[in-house]
């Protein structure tokens, strides 16, 4: 059976991946596929960078503002329905471009992975739940070092859905989260991919890029936007307020300086590009591209074109 094709753009946060797929997209009549985790959420717009209908440019999205943010929403519930996604394009005679910075989402994706997607114990999710709740954030997160601390070095303590349910999957199955990840990682890939990553040879570069977009997301109405959300009831632990840039400013309406959280959210921000350059680095498929060592963008798009003419698969 051929494998459908797909073009993968990857890379950190504020490398550039939206210019450049909508700009490949219009080349190749193309349909964009966003695999970022936070971008699902409707009204989280200005924190997770979505692009707006302007940036779009004309270019049908996939994926974006698809879940209320205060529904949980999983991986093996993105690849099921991006699957769909993909297909249709395909259908239509379109190409499909995978963009976003979530590594664990594009590669399940990529494998058409749904590890642990049936695992699930809701009474041991309630009680663990209960057990945050009285004994907190941090002794929660302190049971998932004791059984997977691979897993749990990727979690924050705050992040109480995914921590329980690392916990759940290890509870139903014996086996540790990370485990059933790196099973994952040696599945062979569904789709004729041609990879695509986005990355700074100065990495102070990508992070200046960084502060300024955080900047700019303030001056955007970022905190506005968060204030909305705490309006509707969403809770501190809610899946979708675990994105960085919600909750690093999560307390600047109870009183905190807006000084203090964005720098803190800039420092987040950084370690993230990080923690997706260590993720994507493993992949040897993708073809980097050093945006700071390109003439310009249109020396940028037609290096990406080039690769792509050589993937076979169009």
């Amino acid at each position: 059976m051929t494998k459908q094709s797909v073009i993968c753009i990857v890379g950190p946060t504020a490398s550039g991946k939206t210019a450049l797929s909508i700009a490949l997209a219009k080349q190749y009549n193309a349909e964009i596929v966003s695999a970022d985790s936070m971008q699902i959420y409707r009204g989280l717009d200005i924190g997770t960078a979505k692009p707006s209908l302007m940036e779009q440019d004309g270019v049908t999205h996939h994926m974006l503002s698809i879940v209320s943010p205060f529904e949980d929403y999983s991986v093996a519930r993105f690849v099921e329905e991006a699957e769909r996604v993909i297909s249709d394009i395909h259908a239509r005679g379109k190409l499909p471009i995978i963009v976003g910075g979530t590594g664990l989402y594009i590669d399940s994706l990529m494998r058409g992975a749904t590890f642990a997607a049936q695992v699930q114990d809701e009474n041991y999710r309630a009680e663990m739940e209960a057990f945050a709740c009285e004994n907190g954030n941090h002794a929660l997160h302190g049971k998932l070092c004791e059984i997977d601390p691979v897993q749990a070095s990727r979690l924050h303590e705050n992040d109480v859905k995914r921590v329980i349910r690392a916990l759940e999957v290890y509870h139903t199955t014996g086996k540790c989260l990370s485990e059933h990840n790196a099973r994952t990682a040696d599945l062979p890939q569904k789709y004729n991919a041609c990879w695509l990553g986005l990355t700074y040879e100065n990495r102070q570069i990508l992070y200046d890029r960084i502060d300024r977009r955080v900047d700019q997301m303030i001056e955007d109405g970022l905190l506005s936007e968060l204030k909305e959300i705490q309006k509707q009831g969403i809770s501190r632990d809610a899946t979708a307020m675990q994105a960085i840039g919600y909750k690093e400013l999560w307390d600047v309406p109870f009183g905190e300086p807006i000084e203090v959280a964005t720098a803190r959210l800039k420092q987040a921000t950084r370690r993230y590009a990080k923690r997706q350059l260590t993720w994507f680095r493993r992949n040897e498929k993708i073809h980097w591209l050093t945006v700071d060592q390109t003439e310009n963008f249109d020396s940028l798009l037609r290096e990406s074109t080039n690769f792509i003419q050589n993937c076979d698969i169009m």
